[in-house]
């Protein structure tokens, strides 16, 4: 699968665009962060045009994508797949993979994997209110009443 233009729409309202680099705002450090919350190869001075963000938000929906196709045994629709990698894309690969989500999920508990979104809302270990904000919109297109196809 691949995510929509919904889930396109998701992650760049709560990424952001920022064109200079900028601090983990979870951390106030590493690691540094540009365009459309793109962390590899990003360091302190870095600046970007509008279309470099596209492009590095384009390569690193390549990798989330491939994630979550890869992790996720059972099957999911459209609006569980653009809110799995728009958490993807913030958590990171290793933590979602790791996830308790991803569990509940692979065993068919689609509302108890629903309800762990809510759980991803600390950022070094503070809860940020950006990061509730962002689960509860990602756990509803997760939950979307969209039928499978």
């Amino acid at each position: 699968m691949h995510i929509s233009e919904t889930g396109l729409a998701l992650i760049r309202q709560f990424e952001g665009l920022r064109l200079e680099a900028y601090p983990d705002p979870g951390t106030g450090g590493a690691p540094w962060t540009i365009g459309f919350g793109t962390t590899k190869g990003v360091t302190p001075g870095m600046v970007i045009t509008a279309d470099r963000a596209e492009e590095m938000l384009q390569e690193d929906l390549r990798i989330f994508e491939a994630a979550v196709n890869g992790a996720v045994k059972v099957r999911i629709c459209q609006h569980m797949f653009d809110a799995l990698v728009s958490l993807v894309y913030n958590i990171g690969v290793t933590a979602f993979r790791d996830s308790t989500l991803l569990r509940k999920l692979n065993a068919g508990d689609y509302d108890g994997a629903g309800m762990e979104f809510e759980r991803w809302v600390f950022a070094g270990g503070r809860k940020l209110a950006g990061l509730v904000r962002r689960r509860a919109a990602e756990r509803a297109l997760f939950e979307g009443k969209s039928p499978c196809a």
